[in-house]
């Protein structure tokens, strides 16, 4: 029954005690008497991409009451992958997702809120909102925080991509500490998620095509006042959710999920869509798999070169049209279904129908597309039975296809090491494993491992594959999600130094290249590493928690 989850807590003699709460939290009889409207917030001052989600929240707030509701907010964690990268803290991110669906589910049910206003950003806070969100099915509305944009030095464009650049020409003698320091100061200048298309944006921009934010909400930059009046209009939007009961259930369904997927690959997103789209399916009981994402990869263009991968921002994609420009180029090649419903209460299509490109120099149109297919591929063999995901779009075309020499290591601060003391040479292939959701614990990312060795002369010639994942700014040849991961026995357990071990993208082939008689005899003999953490919630989520292809849910 619509409104019952504030009644049963305000309403009747029995309730008097709530009531006299509510009042010395300071809400007044009129405000107690209209729906309650939670406002989940990740706001934190210890990252750029959070910073301003409190000023959001209010500005949600104000809309809710413009609307006829009354906004509670609370917090959820928020925790960084760029800040905690290769650090302790890197194992907690993945698994962060479930703390914070599971407390918005919490507050939610515990304080009776009748529908739900989701204030994030950043990489695993937005999926593990939407989670919530999905879960619950009360209705529902997200608000991203939006892009950071781009710094500016002397003309010159700097961002997170940039900065890495600019470690390599300072190790390499061809940048002074003065310069060097000068991109530390301004490569960010401000608020918003890092300014390209890594995961933080990714998810945002999805959970736009998905309906779940008002058009405009993935690309608006952060420092935008038209996000504040977004967030506004959003906390009207939800009284109208409300009073029609449309619930996330009503929008968040297979056809907008393949939808997401399609713009994924029109735009060059994260490899960490998989993940989250695949556990935003499953908490729906619906069926997300990498045989989806192979599907449209194949048959969707690349229409986009956004950063880490190429020249343009998030703010040139914006300025471009957005995510409904994208969205129409889609509808009108019969690449997108216009029919799922979105919270603006039309349909993607009535959505769309006045969008339009407005540089095609940033949005390249499907007849004349920078890529013929989409940047990911999914890579199987005796190596990957479940599946292993390649942003391709990053690799080299002489990295495509490689046959190599493994060199096998059971932790990313091994392989690192490995890389500083340069111990490879031509022909060898990085092997990581147990850094899986189960055996890292956490499937921490691998950004700095990757942006370490591109930073030396393995750069364009030593692939690395991985149970582990990475961030959205992956260059190089790197293969990751190996499922089953080693952890869980899969095959990546049981390679030697010095297999030969063969992928190639194109053909989305990644096998061992031993014999089945040999891969068999290997795994009888295999015996299951000591956990890597024995204490704490991550020891739990170790237990739990499943290999990447099926989105790293919890059993």
């Amino acid at each position: 029954m619509q409104g019952e989850q504030s009644r049963i807590h305000k309403e009747g003699q029995a309730r008097i005690s709530t009531r006299a709460l509510l009042k010395g939290a300071g809400f007044t009889d009129e405000e107690i008497a209209k729906p309650f409207i939670g406002i989940a917030c990740s706001w934190t001052d210890s990252f750029p991409g959070h910073k301003h989600l409190n000023e959001l929240a209010q500005d949600v707030a104000k809309g809710v009451y413009v609307g006829g509701g009354t906004p509670m907010i609370f917090n959820t964690i928020a925790i960084c992958d760029g800040y905690c990268g290769s650090t302790p803290g890197a194992k907690y991110s993945l698994p962060s997702r479930e703390l914070i669906a599971d407390s918005v589910e919490s507050m939610a049910i515990a304080h009776g809120f009748d529908a739900l206003v989701l204030v994030c950003a950043c990489d695993k806070i937005v999926p593990g909102m939407l989670n919530a969100a999905a879960r619950l099915d009360l209705p529902a509305i997200v608000v991203t925080g939006g892009p950071m944009l781009p710094g500016n030095i002397c003309g010159q464009r700097e961002s997170l991509a940039t900065i890495h650049a600019a470690t390599r020409a300072f190790n390499a003698g061809k940048m002074t500490a003065e310069e060097y320091r000068e991109r530390e100061d301004k490569c960010m200048p401000g608020c918003g998620s890092c300014a390209g298309m890594y995961t933080a944006n990714s998810m945002g921009c999805i959970t736009e095509v998905i309906g779940m934010q008002l058009p405009g909400g993935g690309t608006i930059p952060a420092v935008y006042a038209e996000r504040e009046r977004l967030a506004k209009e959003s906390g009207k939007q939800i009284m109208e959710l409300w009073r029609r009961n449309v619930k996330p259930s009503d929008i968040i369904t297979r056809a907008s999920l393949l939808n997401a997927i399609t713009v994924d690959m029109m735009l060059g997103c994260s490899t960490n869509t998989q993940l989250h789209l695949t556990a935003l399916a499953h908490e729906l009981g619906l069926t997300v798999t990498l045989e989806d994402f192979d599907e449209r990869s194949q048959h969707t263009p690349m229409l986009c070169s956004l950063s880490p991968s190429g020249s343009d921002y998030l703010s040139d994609l914006y300025e471009a049209g957005g995510i409904q420009a994208v969205l129409k180029e889609g509808l009108d090649n019969g690449l997108i279904d216009g029919s799922p419903l979105t919270v603006s209460l039309q349909s993607v299509a009535e959505n769309v129908k006045d969008a339009k490109i407005r540089n095609y120099e940033v949005i390249h149109p499907v007849s004349a597309p920078l890529k013929h297919q989409g940047g990911l591929r999914i890579l199987r063999g005796n190596l990957a039975p479940d599946g292993a995901i390649a942003k391709a779009s990053a690799i080299a075309e002489h990295m495509q296809s490689f046959t190599g020499n493994a060199v096998c290591f059971d932790s990313e601060e091994d392989a690192k090491q490995a890389v500083l003391d340069r111990r490879f040479k031509d022909g060898d292939i990085i092997v990581l494993r147990y850094e899986g959701p189960k055996g890292g614990p956490g499937m921490q990312e691998m950004a700095r491992l990757i942006t370490l060795v591109q930073s030396t002369e393995y750069g364009e010639k030593i692939p690395l594959i991985t149970d582990g994942r990475f961030s959205g700014m992956t260059r190089g040849a790197s293969i990751g999600h190996i499922s089953p991961e080693a952890a869980a026995g899969g095959p990546l357990a049981l390679v030697k130094d010095g297999d030969r071990i063969h992928y190639d993208v194109n053909e989305k082939v990644l096998e061992v290249l031993i014999s089945d008689e040999e891969l068999e005899a290997r795994r009888k003999a295999w015996k299951a590493p000591e956990p890597k953490v024995k204490t704490g919630w991550l020891a739990r989520y170790a237990k739990l928690v499943t290999s990447a292809d099926k989105g790293a849910v919890l059993q």
